[in-house]
């Protein structure tokens, strides 16, 4: 792109002030600025503008939905797993991990995967969900294709720290990296913030974008080659994660669903986690922060509560059906955060307090998306684990007891 073509497609936006310094940047920097102007998805600012006039959306009609229980899981494990491990071994299952976060929350400037969560000897986030998936690749006789999603800030530490790590045992030929999208920060008045002059403030763009950023990386022609027709999605920071779970998989093909997800009986009726429901007849998520206490405290006549089943971020999907939805929109959401920036005058400015909005899609919305989907229970305890505080509820310490608990050697 030129800089003309740049100016050009700013002040159509009215965004010329991301151009404000050019004539003071160097050649390389003039050039990584229009690259960047030539990435921006300027369709976002319409996102904001309706945002801004009229809210979030207002969510369909929800109602409960039921799950294939641990007990009914247990009835048919054999037959299950079996069909799993066919699908494995077959070549037809993918795992995608979502890893482009960083450990801030831990007081940890690295990817949060790279976090140590050992005691007496080094164990890493990384490390605990390799292991997780190698015990797979040992039942199947067969590795399965991982796909690990890092982000701009995290690409290259994460990518050293495997190979520093010799992947921790896994075939490196069957590991894939790409980088998640990005997309612009803006004020209040919808302008587009600069986090230097010549860089324009971005962030990852939600986990939602998982499938159109492995796709931008050219590994769609892969999947096809390969025949890989279901992916197992998970996130980083739950060290249980069972991955490529051949009972879980052979579930969601025998049941007919397009999709699956894995879910835990919610601890208590105000947990804050987001439920597996239906919305408009079709699956869905709903957050802990939309249910109204009726939701909330409503239950069954088996005493069991209505919307009792929370998601772990585990979900399976068909290759197939996501292609198709290649083209959807996924709802945008827009997050109120703290952004530093520079302002007017080229001063540096690091907010105490959110001044910017984010756009973000999330990967619960593909599941709204399905025509049907397999609520799968697992143990809370064997399976979910999340390292989301250095303390208190989903920290380091909570998770430390649960890997004890099975039987991890910290």
């Amino acid at each position: 792109m030129t800089d003309e073509q740049a100016r050009a497609k700013l002040q159509a936006a009215e965004q010329e002030h991301l151009l404000a310094w050019y004539d003071t940047l160097s050649e390389h920097e003039q050039y990584d600025l229009l690259e960047q102007i030539d990435a921006l998805d300027l369709d976002l600012l319409d996102v904001f503008r309706n945002y801004k006039q009229n809210g979030e959306p207002d969510r369909g009609e929800l109602a409960p939905m039921g799950a294939l229980t641990i007990p009914e899981i247990e009835q048919n494990h054999a037959k299950f797993e079996t069909a799993g491990l066919d699908a494995i071994r077959q070549g037809k299952v993918g795992a995608v991990l979502l890893a482009g976060g960083m450990g801030t929350r831990l007081g940890f400037d690295k990817p949060k995967g790279m976090y140590n969560i050992g005691l007496s000897k080094p164990l890493y986030i990384f490390e605990c969900l390799i292991q997780n998936l190698i015990k797979v690749v040992d039942q199947a006789g067969a590795f399965v294709p991982l796909f690990i999603m890092t982000s701009e800030k995290n690409d290259e530490d994460t990518r050293e720290f495997f190979e520093s790590m010799k992947y921790f045992g896994y075939n490196p030929e069957y590991i894939h990296f790409f980088t998640q999208d990005t997309a612009p920060a803006v004020d209040a008045d919808g302008k587009i913030l600069l986090e230097s002059k010549s860089r324009i403030a971005t962030s990852p763009n939600g986990n939602g974008g998982w499938f159109a950023s492995l796709v931008k990386a050219g590994l769609l022609n892969f999947l096809q080659r390969e025949e890989i027709e279901w992916l197992n999605v998970f996130a980083v920071d739950n060290v249980l994660q069972k991955i490529a779970d051949p009972c879980f998989i052979g579930a969601t093909i025998l049941s007919g669903c397009e999709s699956g997800s894995k879910v835990v009986r919610k601890a208590a009726p105000e947990e804050r986690v987001g439920v597996l429901c239906l919305e408009d007849g079709k699956p869905s998520i709903v957050e802990y922060y939309e249910m109204t206490p009726e939701m909330t405290t409503s239950r069954e006549s088996d005493g069991s509560l209505s919307y009792n089943y929370g998601v772990i971020l585990n979900y399976l999907f068909q290759t197939k059906k996501l292609t198709e939805l290649l083209h959807n929109q996924l709802p945008v959401h827009i997050v109120h955060k703290a952004v530093p920036y520079i302002d007017q005058n080229g001063e540096k400015i690091r907010p105490e307090y959110p001044n910017a909005y984010k756009f973000e899609s999330l990967v619960l919305d593909l599941i709204h998306l399905q025509d049907s989907c397999l609520s799968y229970e697992v143990e809370r305890f064997r399976e979910f684990a999340p390292v989301k505080n250095a303390e208190g509820v989903d920290s380091v310490i909570s998770a430390q007891e649960l890997l004890r608990r099975n039987g991890v050697a910290l």
